[in-house]
């Protein structure tokens, strides 16, 4: 079992890291026509999937930032303002857990959409299926972790975590030590996400690096309805 641990929390999250990276570059370089969302809005556009869309980009981009924050932020920094361990789970609760809900009502609009309309679902491809659902169920689970976390308060286990993925990031030895007594659903939304990551260049996600930067700096346009 320590085998396993260190294979997936020690080695996999530089496999991941690797194919994530060289997997977008070799998807830019060899594959720009496909550097895209793949929007499918001309085949079913209602307003209840306009408010899931948007529902789902607020909850995910938000996700993303609290983890990176949350994980990366030095645990002397969080002390030295005021926040103890405990506050900032408690803050990590909340605050995840609202934008949790928002992204899952979302995604449920999506999920729905994408298996229910024929036109759209006759249009997806197996990428886009798997990747919704991978980040329906790293949903499910994080909702898990916040109900687990409510039986440790203390903060120790997302210290621990926030250990692991610092050593991750420094190249330090020994991160897989810091997740090994972690409750097991913190584990699986670890490796859900790692999956995740290492689908990135091979999916719809990379149109996430394309983001649109020359709208800040350009003219407004009028447009006008017929």
């Amino acid at each position: 079992m320590e085998y396993l641990n260190q294979l997936i929390f020690g080695v996999g999250p530089y496999l991941a890291g690797t194919v994530f990276i060289l997997g977008s570059i070799l998807r830019y370089e060899r594959g720009q026509y496909t550097w895209r969302a793949m929007s499918s809005q001309m085949l079913h556009n209602t307003r209840s999937y306009r408010v899931g869309n948007l529902l789902f980009h607020i909850g995910i981009l938000s996700l993303f930032l609290g983890h990176l924050v949350g994980l990366l932020t030095p645990q002397p920094l969080y002390h030295a303002i005021g926040i103890t361990s405990g506050t900032k789970q408690i803050l990590s609760m909340v605050i995840g857990g609202a934008f949790g809900i928002i992204c899952l009502a979302g995604i449920s609009v999506i999920l729905w959409r994408r298996f229910m309309v024929p036109a759209v679902r006759a249009n997806s491809s197996p990428m886009d299926n798997f990747i919704l659902v991978l980040l329906g169920l790293q949903l499910i689970t994080g909702f898990v972790t916040i109900y687990v976390s409510r039986h440790h308060l203390e903060g120790q286990v997302m210290t621990e975590l926030a250990n692991w993925a610092q050593h991750i990031v420094t190249f330090q030895s020994g991160a897989w030590l810091f997740v090994l007594e972690v409750p097991w659903p913190y584990k699986i939304h670890i490796a859900l996400g790692l999956l995740m990551f290492a689908a990135f260049p091979f999916s719809r996600l990379v149109h996430i690096w394309s983001w649109p930067w020359a709208y800040l700096r350009r003219n407004y346009q009028v447009v006008r309805a017929r």
